[in-house]
């Protein structure tokens, strides 16, 4: 083990200031190592290291080694360096892989930080460097990246609301000031909602599917990982004892967003309503709070990492190659690209959860504690409580999802033209993503090691979790087939439906034209505030220089007659103000 001598985000965001200097191949070469080292780094820094500093004022932990934080700065050190890989044999600028590594950079301050403000710092330095990348590729990537940006500063708002309220119920910013996560009954609240804007809750989840498809091939690679999963390790800080309500929502974001990947014909888009689908098994295993529901969250984190930037690898290939998007547009590339079909075919596999896949050891876990430690709820059905039933659902929408992608993508028909499979450096880095898919599936004592808990230990979980039991294969054959059938039957209605509008279809124009007419009010108020200060002035100076002269532009009257006028209206009151004293002291 080593002390940590600097908190691993430092050689990364350094790497990231000083890469668009460099020519792209030193550039992007810089680049992996200084993710790459994370890992060992991170692997080798024993837990209970921290290190404090003075932020703004105040005591903070800037570096914090628990196994939740190893967990994440594992995963997240290994997928930048994958990601640096692929986005220098597709063609990434090196101004474009800088911000990137920013990015990343400041994720690994996000979940390295041992106190709330620490925190909260470096997730709005997230945000802010998140929504560069994005307006990085110009055109319709500016717009996303506008309501990008809106959305997440009013959920780091709400958090940074929370984070207060938090230090003044209990004068510290420490995770561990107060044993139940955020203190107080109104920083929970506001909590809960600026870290659902990161996680994609119903209702705040629609900047995935509107940003995600849009920047660079490469971009959307770091885009899938850091944002979310750093939302999900927020949510486990914020709740760490869990919340009924927060494990429903994530039952709901399952089947929510699988159900809108089915009607997607854009690839990157169907792949976004993915993250929040399966983002909501990660949210229902915090939300349960127990030792089983938190180990499924954080093994969900790392598994859905690898399979996602595994998944958009293969859809930034086919666009990098056939220059197409929609599915529509596409058929009969498995011929022609056989290791971008196969590393396909391994992601879906992972995502769907079939047995062999490390989504399936992940995702049993979640639901097997959703089953052994939550409640039935309202709707349970036999032995299948309410939670299970719809994480259980959201994996049947996944294969049905993946199905379509596959099938319209690889399978059906042929392409019309020749077109080449990945180039070297992708298929390095998706094969690399493959292997470790099929072997945490395989080995799954490998994931297990990982996790913040022992989910094999009786005394650690109340149930002890096996992966390979007849029982569990079965539930994960039955999924897929249920998937299968499901897709024959709907495969013909759903080709023709083109178009299933999202809450986005009313919160794009609401941004665009509600930003536009503040512009316009406040441009305009400007104008009047203008006009009548020009036209004030302009008066004051005429009455200095000829005071009658604008008495008769007002008036009509001419000097003798206002003179008059006047003279008598001043002893008018002259005699009034008289005649009211003479009453008060008489």
């Amino acid at each position: 083990m080593v002390d940590p001598v600097v908190p691993p985000f430092v050689p990364v965001l350094l790497a990231a200031a000083v890469l668009p200097f460099l020519g792209r191949r030193a550039g992007h070469v810089l680049g992996i190592i200084a993710t790459g080292v994370v890992v060992p780094y991170v692997w080798l820094t024993a837990g209970g290291q921290h290190l404090q500093v003075l932020l703004f004022g105040f005591e903070a932990v800037l570096y914090n080694v628990d196994p939740f934080s190893t967990l994440m700065g594992l995963i997240f050190g290994f997928i930048g360096a994958v990601a640096v890989l692929y986005s220098w044999y597709t063609e990434a600028s090196s101004l474009q892989t800088a911000l990137a590594l920013s990015y990343v950079g400041t994720s690994l301050g996000a979940v390295f930080g041992g106190d709330w403000l620490t925190l909260i710092f470096f997730w709005e330095l997230m945000a802010v460097t998140s929504t560069l990348l994005v307006w990085h590729y110009g055109g319709r990537a500016v717009r996303a990246g506008f309501r990008y940006a809106l959305l997440h500063g009013l959920g780091g708002t709400l958090l940074l609301g929370a984070v207060v309220w938090h230090y003044v119920e209990v004068g510290s910013f420490l995770f561990s000031a107060a044993p139940g996560g955020m203190a107080g009954g109104v920083a929970p609240v506001l909590a809960a909602v600026g870290i659902g804007v990161n996680v994609g809750f119903i209702g705040l989840h629609a900047w995935l599917p509107d940003t995600y498809p849009r920047p660079h091939v490469a971009a959307s690679i770091f885009l899938c990982v850091f944002t979310t999963k750093t939302g999900v390790y927020g949510m486990y800080r914020a709740f760490p004892d869990g919340n009924v309500a927060i494990a429903y929502m994530g039952g709901l974001m399952a089947v929510f967003g699988a159900t809108y990947a089915l009607f997607q014909n854009d690839m990157r888009r169907l792949l976004s309503y993915h993250i929040q689908s399966q983002v909501g098994y990660m949210v229902a295993g915090v939300g349960i709070g127990t030792a089983l529901g938190q180990a499924g969250a954080m093994a969900h984190v790392f598994n859905h990492i690898l399979y996602k930037a595994l998944l958009f690898m293969t859809a930034g290939v086919v666009i990098y190659r056939t220059g197409k998007e929609s599915l529509k547009k596409l058929g009969g590339l498995g011929r022609e690209m056989p290791v971008t079909a196969a590393a396909f075919t391994v992601a879906a596999l992972s995502i769907a959860g079939f047995p062999l896949f490390n989504g399936f050891v992940s995702k049993g876990i979640i639901i097997s504690a959703s089953h052994y430690d939550f409640p039935a709820g309202p709707v349970a059905l036999g032995d299948f409580h309410t939670l299970e039933v719809l994480l259980l659902l959201g994996g049947v929408g996944t294969f049905l999802s993946f199905i379509k992608f596959g099938y319209y993508a690889f399978f059906h028909g042929e392409y019309d033209d020749s077109v080449a499979d990945a180039n070297r450096g992708q298929t390095v880095a998706m094969v690399s993503l493959a292997v470790l898919c099929i072997f945490y599936g395989i080995f799954d004592g490998a994931l297990f090691a990982l996790l913040p808990f022992d989910v094999t230990d009786a005394s650690v979980v109340s149930n002890v979790y096996v992966t390979y039991t007849v029982d569990h294969v079965v539930e994960g054959v039955v999924l897929a087939a249920i998937g299968l059938v499901g897709f024959v039957l709907i495969k013909k209605p759903l080709s023709s439906i083109s178009h299933v509008p999202d809450i986005d279809s009313l919160y794009n124009p609401a941004a665009l034209y509600g930003t536009r007419a503040i512009v316009v009010g406040i441009t305009e108020l400007y104008a009047v505030v203008d006009r009548t200060a020009a036209t004030a002035t302009g008066l004051v100076g005429d009455i200095l220089r000829d005071p009658e002269a604008v008495l008769e532009r007002f008036t009509g009257r001419d000097s003798i007659q206002l003179r008059v006028d006047i003279g008598t209206s001043v002893a008018l009151v002259t005699l009034v103000i008289v005649g009211v004293l003479v009453l008060m002291f008489a």
